[in-house]
């Protein structure tokens, strides 16, 4: 018997000729432990099988909904349509290149459950590459499950790492703030603005598989401009988005981040406080490279080798993509 009941996730995977490993990442998906949820696909006009791939899920499984768009509208914007087509409790964007355990959704959900102060929840994150093989393993870095705002935020500035754009997210929280932009760095200041909002949960295992390829945008654009425009087409004209501007956006999305959130004056005021520190810190940044390049990299390279101990052995405590991956090895022909 049909029903027309909302379910309770929508996950939405914006892609845009990812045939390349899309198949894959549907069938993690759609093998989830938790399975109350839509998979909305927003097809940015796609030239290779991703069309193909997406309707032949799409006709098997009623869960998944796929969206075409008639031309390429960009990353950022397709990214946006997926979470405007929801109207869920919950919403997850997805990857189509990266994997996903079995029970991430669940254990996500769960974590949340448990919280209901909690806008987001996420695992750990192991980062493998065109051939599946885990190369790194990153133990969660950020202090965004503090019960303090400022914390949130301040970690949220000077510290990396974490993907938590790909959590399971509150969406009424989501739909509170403004949506992805394409700006510089606009993918972290959307994620601080919801650690404005509540606290961030991490399930501490790795069952979130970044995939790392040379097809990626992060890899093949290297430019601040490369990045905007490959995000959304409409940066292209260097005189109505120059570089200034789109880093200047980058910063008053954190002030307007602010200046919206729910906050006391003395939170606020924290947050300021945090900003006001970042940008002077980046300032002191960028002066110590142009006077000292050579000896930065001789401290990066110290570091890297200290870490390598401790990364082997994180390495040791990702299980096997093919014992909790769903469908790992099987392909949508």
């Amino acid at each position: 018997m049909t029903t027309n009941r909302t379910p309770r996730l929508a996950i939405g995977l914006p892609v845009h000729n990812g045939a390349a490993y899309l198949a894959e990442a549907l069938e993690a998906l759609l093998g989830q432990t938790y399975t109350d949820f839509e998979l909305i696909i927003s097809d940015n006009a796609s030239t290779d099988e991703t069309e193909r791939i997406c309707r032949e899920v799409s006709s098997r499984d009623p869960r998944v909904r796929y969206i075409r768009q008639p031309e390429n509208i960009g990353a950022i914007p397709n990214h946006n349509a997926v979470f405007a087509a929801s109207h869920t409790e919950l919403f997850k964007w997805a990857s189509d290149d990266d994997l996903y355990a079995r029970d991430l959704v669940e254990r996500c959900i769960a974590a949340l459950d448990e919280r209901p102060d909690a806008v987001l929840a996420h695992s750990w994150t192991a980062l493998i590459g065109a051939t599946e093989t885990v190369t790194d393993a990153v133990v969660y870095p950020l202090s965004t499950a503090s019960s303090d705002v400022a914390t949130r935020f301040r970690s949220m500035l000077f510290d990396d790492g974490g993907d938590d754009d790909y959590g399971v997210i509150r969406a009424d929280v989501l739909r509170r703030i403004p949506p992805y932009d394409s700006y510089h760095r606009s993918d972290r200041t959307i994620i601080a603005e919801l650690a404005l909002h509540g606290p961030f949960l991490q399930v501490p295992e790795w069952l979130y598989f970044r995939r790392r390829h040379g097809g990626s945008i992060e890899a093949s654009r290297r430019s601040i401009r490369d990045k905007a425009v490959a995000w959304d087409p409409r940066r292209a004209s260097r005189w109505r988005h120059p570089v200034a501007r789109l880093i200047g956006e980058y910063v008053w999305a954190y002030i307007s981040a602010i200046l919206r959130a729910p906050l006391t004056l003395a939170e606020r005021a924290a947050c300021f406080r945090a900003l006001l520190a970042w940008l002077v810190s980046r300032a002191f940044r960028r002066t110590i490279r142009r006077q000292g390049r050579r000896g930065a990299w001789a401290s990066t390279v110290d570091t890297v080798r200290a870490r390598t101990a401790a990364d082997a052995a994180r390495l040791q405590r990702v299980s096997p993509i093919e014992e909790i991956v769903a469908g790992r090895g099987r392909h949508v022909s």
